[in-house]
C-alpha cells in the first residue's frame, strides 16, 4: 500500500510566486491550482510531477469560492498567493479601487479559509499567507495596498491564535519586492527601466515557503520577512 501524498491548493499559481511555490511543492504534494485563466494553469499541471490539476475559480465571487470548495473533504496545506495592486495615492483611489484591492487581498482569503476550515482541521494542515513588505511597513501611492496587506496581516495571527488549538498551522511571509508581473507593470506606469536582477526571484520566495511548510509538526513559522 501507498500513503497518499498531502494536498496543497496555491491561488494565484499562474504566474510568478504562485507557480514557483507549485513548482516547489510538486514532487511532495498533490495540487490544486488556483486562477482564473483554466489554459494557463492547465499548462503548469502538465509539466510538474506527480498530480495536479486546475482550480479556475474567480476569488471575488463568494459564491464561485462556495461551489469550488464543496468537494474538497481534505487540505494539507492552503496558500493564499493571488494579490492585485492599484498605485496611486490616497487622494486619488476612488472607493471601487479599495474594494477591488480587499476583496482579493483580503476577502477572498478570509471566506476561502473559512470554507476550508474544517477540512484543514482534519489534516491538522497549515495556511500560509504570501503577505508583502507592504504589510509591514508603508511607501507613498500604495496606500490601498499596504493598508490590505496590514489587514491580512491581523487576519494571520488572528488565525493563528484561534486555530492553533486545532492543530492548524498560520506563516505569513513578507518578501521584499520580487520579480512579477505586478513588478514590471508598475515600472512601466511610472517610465522606468526594468531590471529583474534588482528583485528577488519568484524561485527564493517559494524556497522560504518550502521550508515552512516542512517543519516539523511541533513546530510553526509564524512570520518570515524576506529582504
Amino acid at each position: 500500500m501507498t500513503t497518499p501524498r498531502p494536498r496543497a491548493l496555491v491561488t494565484g499559481a499562474s504566474r510568478g510566486i504562485g507557480a514557483a511555490v507549485a513548482r516547489a511543492l510538486a514532487p511532495t504534494h498533490d495540487l490544486l491550482l488556483g486562477g482564473r485563466d483554466a489554459r494557463t494553469l492547465e499548462a503548469l499541471a502538465r509539466d510538474l510531477p506527480g498530480k495536479a490539476g486546475p482550480w479556475a475559480v474567480d476569488l471575488a465571487d463568494p459564491g464561485d469560492l462556495a461551489r469550488a470548495t464543496t468537494d474538497i473533504d481534505g487540505l494539507d496545506v492552503l496558500v493564499h498567493n493571488a494579490a492585485v495592486a492599484e498605485p496611486g495615492t490616497i487622494a486619488d483611489t476612488p472607493l471601487d479601487a479599495w474594494q477591488r484591492i480587499f476583496a482579493v487581498n483580503l476577502f477572498s482569503a478570509a471566506e476561502l479559509t473559512r470554507l476550508l476550515l474544517p477540512s484543514l482541521r482534519r489534516c491538522r494542515g497549515q495556511v500560509v499567507l504570501i503577505n508583502a513588505g507592504s504589510g509591514l511597513r508603508i511607501k507613498a501611492h500604495r496606500g490601498p495596498y499596504a493598508a490590505s496587506k496590514y489587514a491580512l496581516r491581523a487576519f494571520a495571527e488572528a488565525l493563528q491564535a484561534e486555530e492553533a488549538p486545532n492543530g492548524v498551522r498560520v506563516t505569513s511571509i513578507h518578501p521584499g519586492p520580487t520579480d512579477t508581473e505586478l513588478q514590471r507593470k508598475a515600472a512601466e506606469r511610472a517610465g522606468r527601466e526594468y531590471r529583474p536582477d534588482q528583485f528577488l526571484r519568484p524561485e527564493s520566495v517559494a524556497a522560504v515557503v518550502l521550508n515552512a511548510v516542512r517543519a516539523p509538526a511541533d513546530a510553526t513559522v509564524t512570520r518570515t520577512v524576506i529582504d
